[in-house]
């Protein structure tokens, strides 16, 4: 029996994920359970996302029986911490390196493990339909990073990651989630602090000045300043849209001087922020600028939020050796 499928496990923060590729790179199942938190909550212990993963995990493979024959696994990729780095570390990972190791004994298959940021850019490139042909700037902004990164696709499937520039203090996500959260939204707070941006009837009214020196970044000075206009009583559509600004003005800033220094035109981005259909615009608009040159690969708004789909690709990639 030809070893055909190709499972990938993911447990962040806030999602439960579990995909299955075949060798050609089809993805054929793609479940994922977002974690419960508590209304008016910033957020979960880690302590308990692992109890919640525990708990969803099991329920995501089982259901994988019902689009494949385990028989017909050829190999198991789960992300076992956050970033391709010495000392990168997040309990929340241990589930799916656990289930992962556990199913791969079982079915005695290859084992590989991975990383969330690997998944993200993986999810990325299958996502955009972009086929890097040399190295290329990435931009990973959501509630656990905010990073921009020079990656290379190695010839063994993986990826060499550089760290070019990253927040200070908060992250983008987290920037976006404390905002919403004072404005009585939901966590997270994306979905609905784009919505209620929708509503801004004059872009210009407020502005969230961006905090950028060379390749680093703060969110914590523009996010003391929204929490004062939300005390203030400001337009709460017009405080969404100037969050919005912010973020898209730091993330120009930083490109602009990576393309530049870096003669880089590829720019792939990743992570749940980067879903943000005005701040894609904005980005299109400014770096898209032919002054600027840079070709703009947007991950689609499914793919670009957390998920076991570019795990269980880079399985394929690096156990069966498959370029799709």
């Amino acid at each position: 029996m030809s070893r055909e499928f190709f499972i990938g496990i993911d447990t962040s923060c806030y999602t439960t994920s579990a995909a299955v590729s075949d060798s050609k790179g089809k993805i054929i199942f793609d479940e994922r359970i977002p974690l419960k938190v508590p209304k008016g909550s910033r957020g979960l212990k880690q302590s308990d996302c692992v109890l919640q993963h525990v708990e969803n995990l099991p329920k995501l493979i089982l259901k994988l029986k019902e689009f494949i024959d385990y028989r017909e696994v050829g190999g198991i990729a789960a992300s076992v911490k956050p970033r391709p780095l010495k000392g990168s570390h997040m309990p929340v990972f241990t589930v799916s390196e656990g289930m992962g190791i556990s199913l791969a004994s079982v079915l005695q298959v290859p084992f590989l493990p991975l990383t969330h940021q690997e998944g993200h850019l993986m999810a990325g490139i299958y996502s955009s339909g972009f086929l890097p042909k040399s190295d290329f700037l990435a931009v990973h902004f959501s509630g656990g990073t905010s990073e921009l990164l020079k990656v290379k696709c190695c010839e063994t499937g993986d990826f060499l990651i550089e760290i070019l520039g990253q927040t200070e203090d908060l992250y983008a996500g987290q920037f976006i989630d404390r905002v919403g959260i004072s404005m009585g939204m939901g966590f997270p707070s994306g979905p609905d602090l784009e919505k209620m941006a929708g509503l801004c009837n004059n872009d210009l009214k407020l502005r969230i000045p961006s905090s950028v020196k060379k390749y680093s970044f703060s969110f914590s000075g523009p996010e003391t300043l929204a929490q004062r206009l939300i005390e203030k009583g400001e337009d709460f559509p017009s405080i969404a849209r100037a969050v919005e600004i912010c973020i898209a003005k730091t993330i120009e800033k930083i490109v602009r001087r990576a393309v530049e220094e870096h003669k880089i035109k590829d720019v792939l981005f990743i992570g749940g922020v980067m879903a943000n259909q005005f701040i894609q615009n904005l980005l299109k608009k400014r770096l898209g600028h032919p002054a600027v040159g840079a070709n703009l690969h947007f991950c689609k708004p499914r793919y670009s939020t957390d998920s076991a789909v570019g795990t269980a690709l880079m399985a394929v990639r690096i156990l069966a050796g498959s370029n799709y």
